[in-house]
């Protein structure tokens, strides 16, 4: 299954990618978009017969958890929604917590490391085996850039993915920037890791930016692709010639003209660092091709216990990223607080998407006041959860001094928080009301 030369699809540049020449498909994100519902930018590219597949970031395969059925519905939906030929998600974790540690489930809102170890594997596993068959459509999983790195690991990050591929037939969305970015957070060598994995699963490639600051590579999304990512997607060329190779880039969004550039290096890339002909493996793995783990044998359960040890060493360590408890044994602590710091970095700029009012009403110490709120109180919910929880502590705290924006505060919490969304008389009087309040009339 060929996909070709894409680019991550994101509402901000829909304009731009329908526009760009050469695009063979897209990528979107899978919980951006609605049940039964495209945005008109999607269905134009359909009809041009561009492909898109869904790309997940919720599931928390990794996680300790069983995936929640109910995740795995919405994304079998959007799947059928979009004709997909496949579906990804993350070897990460995303959450911890809960019944299996009878503690309050926290959310990281971020990507999260497992470790590379034979138990976590086993679950990663089983996790994955359960998804696969409540899709519709076969499944990839994607290597995710780290910051920190969990003690006592058996396992190498390519040794690790080829296991996977072995236990489950799974595809693999292999992502260079990530490789690079974990080459100069943790040292690890994107050569020795593209020689260990079964380059010949991969499904697809993920290209994009990031920046170094005071050493630690920043996997951003919002920076152009730098030399060495592209040294590494040569690398991976030299090896295997991918079905597909996509472009993200999630906010700092540049021109179209950037963004074409930037596709332009990545044809370049390919066409300069692939094998001479004779060179080129001639047969193809069957995780490439569709096969799944169909005709494989059953796997044999997740050890008793297994679930319950992973669970609480990641709830350690997610506690004391977004809560502040004490770290875990065997950590480099300097690291945790770089991650503990993305994190929060992270949860202020995607609420300042989800609900852009906020930061417009409280300007330029909007940033400063969701920090300080993070930094004790973990997200429980989702970001729009997240927000409303926001709003109410500042009010509770008495900001923001101006009484203006504290009134328009106050409105907008009141329109958002009910049990129920306000009748359409009372959105016309606060809305009237809200604009008196924006005119300064008291």
């Amino acid at each position: 299954m060929e996909l070709g030369i894409g680019i991550g699809w994101r509402p901000e540049i829909a304009d731009e990618v329908e526009a760009l020449a050469g695009i063979d498909w897209v990528e979107a994100v899978a919980e951006n978009l609605c049940d039964g519902h495209l945005p008109d930018s999607l269905l134009r590219l359909r009809e041009r017969g561009v492909r898109v597949v869904p790309h997940g970031v919720a599931l928390g395969l990794g996680g300790a958890d069983r995936p929640d059925p109910a995740r795995l519905a919405s994304l079998a939906a959007r799947a059928e929604l979009l004709g997909t030929p496949l579906v990804t998600e993350h070897i990460a974790f995303v959450r911890a917590g809960g019944p299996l540690t009878a503690s309050p489930r926290l959310e990281a809102g971020h990507l999260l490391p497992v470790p590379r170890t034979w138990e976590a594997l086993d679950v990663l596993c089983e996790n994955v085996r359960i998804a696969q068959d409540s899709l519709p459509v076969p499944l990839a999983l994607e290597n995710i850039a780290a910051l920190i790195t969990w003690p006592g690991e058996e396992l190498t990050e390519g040794q690790f993915l080829a296991e996977l591929v072995e236990r489950t037939g799974v595809r693999l969305l292999i992502d260079v920037a990530n490789l690079h970015t974990n080459h100069v957070n943790l040292g690890q060598d994107p050569a020795k890791a593209l020689d260990e994995l079964p380059v010949e699963a991969i499904a697809y490639v993920h290209v994009a930016g990031g920046v170094e600051r005071n050493g630690v590579w920043h996997d951003t999304h919002a920076h152009p692709v730098t030399a060495p990512v592209l040294q590494v997607l040569a690398e991976l060329r030299s090896r295997v010639d991918p079905p597909g190779v996509l472009l993200e880039r999630d906010d700092a969004f540049p021109p179209a003209a950037e963004l074409a550039g930037e596709l332009d290096a990545i044809r370049a890339t390919l066409r300069d660092a692939a094998p001479p002909a004779e060179q080129r493996p001639a047969t193809r793995h069957a995780a490439r091709d569709g096969g799944g783990d169909r005709g494989r044998a059953p796997a044999a359960p997740v050890p008793a216990g297994t679930r319950d040890r992973t669970a609480v060493a990641q709830t350690a360590l997610l506690s004391s990223l977004v809560a502040g408890t004490p770290a875990p044994e065997g950590f480099d602590h300097r690291r945790l607080r770089v991650q503990s710091r993305a994190l929060a970095a992270k949860r202020a700029d995607v609420v300042a998407k989800v609900a852009p009012e906020l930061p417009e009403i409280l300007g330029d110490g909007y940033r400063a006041a969701f920090l300080a709120y993070a930094g004790g109180r973990p997200m429980s919910g989702g970001y729009r959860r997240d927000a409303l929880d926001f709003a109410e502590h500042v009010l509770i705290a008495g900001g923001p001094a101006d009484p203006v924006a504290r009134r328009r505060l106050t409105y907008w919490w009141q329109d958002r928080s009910g049990a129920r969304p306000p009748r359409r008389t009372t959105r016309l009087v606060r809305a009237a009301r809200a604009a008196l309040v924006r005119k300064g009339t008291p």
